[in-house]
């Protein structure tokens, strides 16, 4: 099996890209750490805080978020951070080539049940000419990334990374604390027969995602012609994760509980890193009225609707929003 480095040196990435990852997955190892010891370590359970986003932090948030601030900006790789648990951006180096934004824990409600978790990031190209800390660095599309990627922490501990080489699956090798190369550039079945979304939320949708969804669940007496299994992990790693190994469509559309905030899910840390990991292995990616990575960012936690998975299943779900 190949090693991290060899891959990432087989698919161009400049050195100092690859110190980067290789910092970056040394934080995502000691995570892996602090979420098998579990109730042994203390680190279940809530906090008595919310975090920018108005959501009650877990315990594994912030010391996940602290573990990855510290390595990161300890590398001088990283020029500013942006991260889910934090109001502003955090400057680091003042001539660090990077800006990288990440979802320190994601999915963390499913720590206390032993569920499936992960840590999503994003890196870019830092410009030069602007201060460590000015926020609007990091408002560029996603098509801007030079590396995107999860840590899933499952019953083993998976990275799933492109570098605009393909998406490559690694599983760490916890023997000698590398990453290696498990799946070689990963292709998403164009079509599918399973979803996930969650559909206790399915009465506050637009009426086209209604229609999208009932069309599905009509199975093959509906106009789809074909019958349909839901899943849902309820941890956008899990889901994601379950597409690229084997096809299907994730959906968070907008919904008219907040009409103010156009989804759920944050575009910085969350939709741009797993839209580019989706197409690189030859999905789809889509708001449902354009593509995800070329939205043009206004604020470093803005959220967007999001639809990924098998490219003919996501087009079809787009061909359902009529404006």
């Amino acid at each position: 099996m190949k090693r991290l480095n060899t891959q990432l040196q087989e698919d161009g990435c400049p050195l100092e890209l690859i110190l980067l990852i290789r910092t970056l997955l040394a934080a995502c190892k000691e995570i892996s750490f602090r979420v098998s010891q579990g109730a042994l370590a203390g680190v279940l359970g809530s906090t008595l805080s919310d975090n920018v986003q108005g959501e009650r932090q877990k315990k594994l948030d912030v010391i996940s978020n602290q573990i990855l601030k510290d390595i990161l900006s300890e590398s001088g790789y990283v020029k500013a951070i942006s991260s889910e648990e934090e109001d502003n951006v955090i400057g680091c180096n003042p001539d660090g080539k990077y800006l990288i934004s990440f979802d320190p824990l994601d999915g963390s409600s499913n720590t206390d049940i032993n569920s499936l978790i992960g840590t999503i990031f994003s890196v870019m190209h830092a410009p030069q000419w602007m201060e460590p800390d000015d926020p609007s660095a990091f408002l560029q599309p996603g098509t801007q990334q030079v590396a995107a990627g999860y840590v899933l922490y499952g019953p083993s501990t998976m990275l799933a990374m492109t570098t605009g080489r393909g998406t490559h699956l690694y599983t760490l090798d916890k023997t000698h604390g590398g990453f290696l190369l498990t799946r070689n550039n990963v292709q998403v079945p164009k079509e599918t027969q399973e979803f996930a979304i969650n559909t206790s939320n399915q009465r506050h949708w637009e009426p086209c995602m209604q229609e999208y969804v009932a069309d599905l669940l009509a199975g093959d007496q509906g106009p789809r012609g074909k019958n349909y299994n839901m899943r849902w992990v309820a941890a956008m790693v899990g889901d994601i994760h379950r597409v690229l190994c084997r096809g299907g469509i994730f959906a968070y559309p907008w919904d008219n509980r907040e009409p103010n905030k156009p989804g759920k899910l944050r575009l910085m840390y969350e939709a741009n890193p797993m839209a580019f990991l989706m197409e690189q292995a030859g999905g789809g990616a889509s708001t449902g009225r354009g593509r995800i990575l070329e939205v043009m960012p206004t604020d470093i936690h803005q959220r967007v609707p999001v639809l990924l998975g098998s490219a003919d299943e996501v087009q079809a779900c787009v061909s359902y929003y009529k404006d």
